[in-house]
């Protein structure tokens, strides 16, 4: 009888980073055939665990075994050697040349585009991908970007595929497509990892389920033999669900006021064009939209970031006359009273201090509010504990530097600050990207308890399981312009993708 081989194999893999075990003596394999989910709160290992089968990192301790051999897996190049390909979360792609030729770049055959080209119609036609080759990388969707990423690692000969986050930026009918596309795969004997946090994708789409907690292997589950529950008492400790109590808003009155906002980036490209909407206090306001459609650039120009071309933000405070805020500073709209609490996408570069530790973080927002010459630290440190220990962020102390943290952490950091300052509009951008299920929960509990304090909540997301069930309206943008606004007690996942590919187009109030 034939013996057979797992197509990849860990055995006692270990790994630290100085006094932090990472990976602690895990044992895992993944067949040919299978997709396999691998969850796992922030910290519990699943990157670094990743990272060296991807040839990025090398294990302490233990070994990797590829096709029930022992494998050198040193560099991505190693990786590539034994098939292995890592769809990595943000594209690694040069948007001025075409699909062809970012899939060419950096294999050692004949620089022949015509022969790439007619090669990745093969691969296109045998798994369902529609992609053209021809066709600039600047000019694509993002779920095509994706496309020319995983056409890159076929193209290469990968049969082992890692793929991180792949949906938080698709739309509901992409990310169906994707799943048709992997399961061809699998049906064609590829092995697949799917990272991702999102649990009703990991029922719909996984064979198997790997959960690691805290650096261990905790167990491999059948998909079909589990549920949602008990994958996420595997994953925290204990048992932990999505249970918001969405309440109706009690006499919602307009705290933000925008209209035919229109915004351009520093190259005079048109980012929002006559932008207009209402968010209420004692709302949650959702907005959805497919990557690049305007979300960064709104939150920004409404919190003073950015230069606004046309249109008016309008600010309401409790009790007080209305303000405009269009052509005011940032710090201008903070001396006016008007507490706009903004959590960026890019919470290193724009968010925090990176050399600071979480204390003098804190410091940042209220420096300017201490009574006379000498800044007052210790309310910053009193502030900084109880974020610490609200959000469990894993850190030595609170001077410690935040860049050093990891992303997760980071984020708790920063979404802590902004919360604690006690907002009348709290702005907050993918506020819970790269949390685990247990923080992203304590979040969304803290946006329920804003939005009952009269707080109206701006909540830019990419969940759409959870924009449904949080908010109360969800604003969809869709290149730059709203194409629609929907009761988000009412709407399905189905209508906001259409309205994020500007299909159907039903107008909202």
């Amino acid at each position: 009888m034939e013996q057979t081989f797992h197509a990849v194999e860990f055995r006692n893999i270990t790994k630290r980073f100085g006094e932090v075990t990472a990976n602690n003596g895990i044992d895992l394999y993944l067949d040919r055939g299978v997709i396999m989910s691998l969850l796992g709160e922030n910290g519990s290992g699943k990157t670094s665990l990743m990272n060296m089968l991807a040839g990025i990192y090398y294990p302490d301790d233990g070994e990797i075994l590829i096709d029930g051999k022992h494998a050198e897996i040193r560099s991505p190049h190693d990786a590539f050697s034994y098939g292995i390909g890592m769809i990595h979360q943000h594209f690694k792609l040069v948007d001025v040349f075409t699909a062809a030729e970012n899939v060419a770049l950096g294999l050692e055959e004949k620089f022949d585009l015509r022969a790439t080209a007619y090669k990745m119609k093969e691969i296109c036609g045998k798994y369902g991908f529609d992609i053209d080759p021809d066709k600039k990388i600047y000019e694509m969707s993002v779920s095509e970007k994706q496309t020319v990423e995983i056409i890159k690692v076929l193209y290469r000969g990968a049969d082992i595929l890692i793929l991180d986050e792949p949906t938080a930026v698709l739309t509901p009918q992409e990310t169906e497509k994707l799943f048709n596309v992997l399961r061809a795969m699998r049906d064609d004997g590829k092995a697949i990892i799917l990272i991702t946090h999102k649990l009703n994708e990991v029922m719909a789409v996984s064979d198997v389920v790997a959960v690691l907690r805290k650096g261990q292997h905790i167990a491999t589950v059948r998909t079909a033999e589990t549920n949602p529950s008990d994958l996420t008492n595997m994953m925290v400790g204990r048992a932990v669900t999505l249970n918001i109590n969405r309440f109706k808003p009690k006499d919602p009155t307009p705290r933000l006021t925008v209209a035919g906002l229109t915004v351009r980036d520093s190259e005079g490209v048109k980012k929002l064009n006559n932008v207009g909407f209402i968010a209420y206090g004692g709302e949650i306001l959702g907005i959805a939209g497919i990557a690049g459609s305007g979300q960064k650039e709104l939150l920004e120009a409404i919190a003073g970031l950015r230069h606004i071309e046309d249109g008016s933000i309008i600010y309401t405070p409790e009790g007080k006359n209305p303000e405009e805020l269009v052509g005011k500073t940032p710090m201008e709209i903070r001396d006016a009273g008007v507490a706009l609490a903004f959590v960026p996408e890019d919470r290193l570069g724009m968010g925090l201090a990176p050399g600071m530790g979480m204390a003098d973080n804190m410091l940042i927002r209220t420096w300017n509010k201490t009574p006379g010459p000498f800044v007052d630290k210790r309310s910053s440190e009193e502030l900084a504990k109880q974020v610490h220990d609200l959000l469990d962020v894993v850190t030595p102390d609170i001077h410690y530097p935040v860049r050093k943290l990891s992303g997760g952490n980071v984020q708790k950091v920063l979404v802590g600050r902004e919360i604690a300052t006690s907002p009348t509009v709290l702005m907050t951008a993918y506020a819970v990207r790269g949390l685990d299920i247990n923080t992203s929960y304590i979040i969304y509990d803290l946006m329920v308890g804003q939005k009952s304090k009269g707080t109206a909540v701006v909540f830019v997301g990419e969940d759409l399981d959870v924009l449904i069930e949080l908010c109360d309206r969800i604003l969809v943008l869709c290149g730059g312009e709203v194409s629609g606004i929907v009761d988000a007690r009412t709407t399905t996942k189905d209508e906001i993708g259409l309205l994020m590919t500007k299909v159907g187009g039903k107008e909202g109030k």
